[in-house]
This record gives structure tokens, C-alpha cells and sequence, in this order.
């Protein structure tokens, strides 16, 4: 049993580490209020930080989601997410996206388009940049809902060998068994609810946007997958011309490893991809992070349209906490001691994906939107705990795979 002096080290690693993980997002939030209190005063000073609450509290699935694939990376693509990576959602989605679809849609070029949005004119105004956004909120909601609901699908019909919902997803990954039917699925479901759902002059650009989205979510998992496998072999192929036929079955091993236990959506491979199938999960991840971020943005104008408070709230200081969330749950092995946690995610995914497809034609609350996800969340979550008590009462290690736990289950009775 460890002593007082071994528990007081142990939790000086602990604070260490959640200091290194956290310790930037602390900086930037206070760096970015102060930026916002010298931008807008006081108003602005609590406007940016109502905007980084939202963003945190509303992202939490995004972070579950962002670690299963950061897990699977190595040290340096992980770094490269949270540097290069953060460049992307802070000024990328948070700041240029909005102005590029408002200087799309308005026909205006990027300077006119920050001076209509600096000017701030109300949502009622038909010219004012809030408007104009939303306007342009169909299409949007049809690319991210699409890629979104490409994820939920392709994991759905995957057959994992730990189910949480298993009176559900069992038929679901019979189902799943079908070639292709989540790209059939999903054009379907384009297809009625850009039908009934989108405006008449809306309709030809809902159905290019979320065909859109489709097609990238299959180019980035298939580039993925075609780097993985390549990986893979090559892995093979130096094993066997260097005669190490111990470590040639390692690699094997690992990578059957790796394959059996990665249970999400997108890019499938080794553990740690590396190289060219590093970037492709790279790349990957990014345009899922900005699938997430696209509600968020767009929800965000019912509080502030000013373009710099939504980049100091909603991107730096949101943005950072998610990333350094996913950071946290990575080191923290969290994904493997509560095994539903994946599970909860997709499932919120599953529930975003739809919430942003309707929104082609009517908009749900940022706020249900996020209760959602933190309901399933949550829920995975108390679900994990409980199968740890169950299966540490019947003495069974919880981190063995489902077979092991079954034959172990076996062996006591």
C-alpha cells in the first residue's frame, strides 16, 4: 500500500501533467479576455467569455470523438494537431469560413466582407452579415450533416466486439454487412429532406453541398485507409528481408491489434499512423473538427455577430480547451478504462448529423443541440462505470477484450 509520501508524489505527477495539457488554454483564455476587454470593453470582455462557455460545454462529444482518432497517431502528427491544427479551427473556421461564405453568397470580396461584418447591423437587416450567414446556413448545414452522417453510419454497421447499445447495434452491424449502404443511406436521406425540406431556389446547392460533404468524407477515409494498408505492408516487407521473423509477427500482431479494437468511423489502420497516412488522419481530423464547429458558428450570432469577439471566444479559447480536452483523454487512457465513451460519441454525432440535416429547413437550439450530446455522453459514461464495478465484483481484469472477459466468465462458472 503506498505511503503518504508515494500518494503526495503521485499527485504532483498528476497536477504536472494536467498543468502541461491545460496549461496553455489558460493562458490564451487569459490573454483572449484581455484582448476582448481592450477590443470591447466590458460588453465585449463578457460576450467572449459567454462564447469560450458555450464552445466548451457544447463540445465535449467533439473531444471524445477528436481523441479516438488522435490516439491512433503518432507523437508528431499529434503535435501538429495541436499547433498547425489549432491555427485551422481558430482562424480558419471561426474567422475566414464565416467571411468566405458571406462573400460568396453576397458576391463581395474579403475586405468588403470583414467591413460588412465589423459593422455589426442587425440580423433584420437583409444586407447585414448575420443575415447574410444565415442565409447561407442550408448549405453549410447540408456538407457537415452529410459528412457527419457518413461517420454515424459507417460506424454503426461496423461489428465491434464491445457493444454498448447491443439490442441495437447487433442488428445494425448485420445490417452493416451490405456494401455500401451507408453511401445509399445517406443519398437518400439527401435526397427527401433537400426535396421537402429546402427552399425551391435553395435546392440545386443543398443537394451540390451535401453531395459534398459526402464525397470528402469518402476521399479523406479513403486516402486514409490506402496509406494505412500501405504502411502495412511495407512494415512486412522489412521485416521478412531482415529474417526477423519474431518482429515481422509483432508488426502483424499490433496491427491485427490495432484493427480489432478501433471501433470508430473514418481512416482505419495501425495504431500509431505515421508518414503520409499520419497526414491523411491529420487532414481527416480537421474536417471533422470543422463539421462540429459549423452550428457552433453559426449560433454564435444569436449572441454577438462581431467577427473578432466570435474568433477570441468560440476559437481561441474554446477551440484550445477542446483540443486540450482530447489531449487529456488521450494521456489519461480515458477511451480504454470507460469503453462506452466511444460509443456515447457517435452516438452524439449520430444525433448532430441529423439535427444539422433538418436544419436545411428549420433550426434546433445550440442549446438542445449540446444537451444531446452531453446526454449521451453522460450516459456512456455512467454505463462504463457500472460495467467496471460489475466486472471487478466477478474478479475480471476490465481491460481485456470482450472475448477474453467471455472466456475468463467461462472458466468461473
Amino acid at each position: 500500500m503506498p505511503g503518504p509520501a508515494e500518494a503526495a508524489d503521485a499527485e504532483t505527477g498528476t497536477g504536472d501533467m494536467n498543468l502541461r495539457i491545460f496549461g496553455l488554454s489558460y493562458l490564451v483564455t487569459v490573454v483572449s479576455l484581455a484582448v476582448a476587454l481592450i477590443y470591447g470593453g466590458w460588453e465585449g470582455l463578457i460576450l467572449c467569455a459567454i462564447l469560450g462557455i458555450l464552445e466548451i460545454s457544447l463540445s465535449f462529444d467533439n473531444a471524445v470523438v477528436n481523441a479516438t482518432v488522435l490516439e491512433r497517431m503518432d507523437a508528431f502528427w499529434q503535435r501538429i494537431f495541436l499547433t498547425v491544427g489549432i491555427l485551422i479551427a481558430v482562424f480558419g473556421m471561426r474567422l475566414v469560413f464565416p467571411l468566405v461564405i458571406v462573400g460568396v453568397t453576397a458576391n463581395l470580396n474579403p475586405v468588403e466582407a470583414m467591413t460588412l461584418a465589423l459593422e455589426q447591423r442587425p440580423e433584420s437587416d437583409p444586407t447585414s452579415y448575420a443575415h447574410l450567414l444565415n442565409e447561407a446556413y442550408p448549405q453549410i448545414a447540408a456538407f457537415g450533416g452529410m459528412f457527419l452522417f457518413m461517420l454515424f453510419l459507417d460506424w454503426m454497421f461496423e461489428d465491434r466486439d464491445i457493444k454498448w447499445l447491443a439490442w441495437l447495434e447487433k442488428p445494425l452491424a448485420k445490417i452493416g454487412q451490405l456494401d455500401r449502404l451507408s453511401v445509399v443511406i445517406a443519398l437518400v436521406a439527401l435526397v427527401l429532406l433537400a426535396t421537402n425540406l429546402a427552399d425551391e431556389p435553395h435546392r440545386a446547392t443543398v443537394l451540390i453541398a451535401g453531395a459534398l460533404g459526402l464525397v470528402t468524407y469518402l476521399a479523406v477515409n479513403g486516402l486514409g485507409e490506402f496509406f494505412d494498408q500501405a504502411a502495412g505492408v511495407s512494415d512486412d516487407e522489412d521485416g521478412a528481408a531482415d529474417g526477423d521473423a519474431e518482429k515481422a509477427d509483432t508488426t502483424e500482431t499490433a496491427a491485427a491489434s490495432a484493427s480489432a479494437s478501433n471501433g470508430s468511423g473514418g481512416p482505419s489502420g495501425l495504431a500509431k499512423a505515421t508518414g503520409k497516412a499520419g497526414f491523411f488522419l491529420f487532414l481527416y481530423l480537421e474536417v471533422l473538427d470543422a463539421a462540429f464547429s459549423f452550428d457552433g458558428v453559426i449560433g454564435a450570432f444569436a449572441i454577438t455577430t462581431d467577427p473578432i469577439l466570435i474568433a477570441l471566444g468560440l476559437g481561441l479559447i474554446g477551440a484550445m480547451f477542446v483540443r486540450s480536452l482530447t489531449v487529456f483523454l488521450v494521456r489519461k487512457g480515458t477511451l480504454a478504462d470507460y469503453v462506452y465513451l466511444e460509443h456515447g460519441a457517435h452516438w452524439a454525432i449520430g444525433a448532430l448529423a441529423v439535427i444539422l440535416l433538418v436544419g436545411i429547413g428549420y433550426h434546433v437550439d445550440e442549446v438542445v443541440t449540446g444537451l444531446i450530446g452531453v446526454a449521451f455522453i453522460g450516459a456512456a459514461f455512467l454505463s462504463s462505470i457500472l460495467r467496471n464495478r460489475r466486472l471487478a465484483a466477478e474478479g475480471i481484469d476490465t481491460h481485456k477484450t470482450a472475448d477474453e472477459i467471455a472466456a475468463e466468465k467461462a472458466e468461473h462458472h
